[in-house]
């Protein structure tokens, strides 16, 4: 591979990771909530409450379920607010944070730009406790039109086709809708399906 095709895959990282970052009241998670000191908390709990607290949970993947199979795969942007909310934080695989839903959504609609039949169909794993829900399932597109870096420049389609597992891990608020997200896939297989190194 030469150095600018080397150049135009790093580019690929700030095209996805080039949004500014807002400030907001709500703040990273600092997992106190889930330190061994709170384990009594979380074991000793009545039946009532462990019912409540599954209730949440299942609700709360649903939600998931309809994001991933319905609001995300097919471009609903107007309906990411049942699940995010509007300050969300969101981690990437690449170690950027996007702060607030519009940031996110701009991030979102940039994949959609070059893989226009991105979607989430399938999720293996759904699991929960407590504000926290955690999927895996399959993320898949293909690279059919042209992908515009954030220096303007351009990469062609390669026609080649994407499907990563991929995992999500969300911090849900008492509203029903996430204030933090952790996303997770292979970058480095990503870029190889799409054809974008050897």
């Amino acid at each position: 591979m030469n150095r600018i095709n080397v150049l135009k895959v790093s580019l690929l990282s700030v095209l996805l990771v080039s949004l500014p970052a807002v400030s907001t009241e709500n703040k990273p998670d600092d997992f106190s909530s889930t330190s061994d000191a709170l384990a009594d908390q979380r074991i000793n709990k009545t039946l009532e409450e462990f019912r409540a607290e599954r209730e949440t949970v299942e609700k709360n993947l649903r939600n998931f379920d309809d994001l991933d199979f319905n609001v995300y795969s097919h471009q609903k942007w107007d309906e990411m607010d049942r699940s995010h909310a509007k300050d969300i934080i969101v981690h990437y695989p690449d170690g950027s944070v996007t702060h607030g839903l519009e940031a996110h959504l701009e991030r979102s609609k940039k994949i959609f730009a070059f893989a226009p039949d991105t979607e989430n169909p399938i999720h293996h794993v759904r699991i929960g406790q407590g504000n926290y829900t955690a999927v895996t399932g399959i993320w898949r597109g293909t690279f059919t039109k042209p992908m515009v870096l954030a220096d303007g420049s351009v990469i062609q389609p390669t026609g080649k086709r994407f499907e990563l597992e991929m995992a999500t891990i969300g911090r849900w608020n008492e509203q029903g809708t996430m204030d933090e997200e952790w996303l997770f896939y292979d970058d480095y297989t990503f870029m190889k399906q799409l054809g974008l190194l050897k």
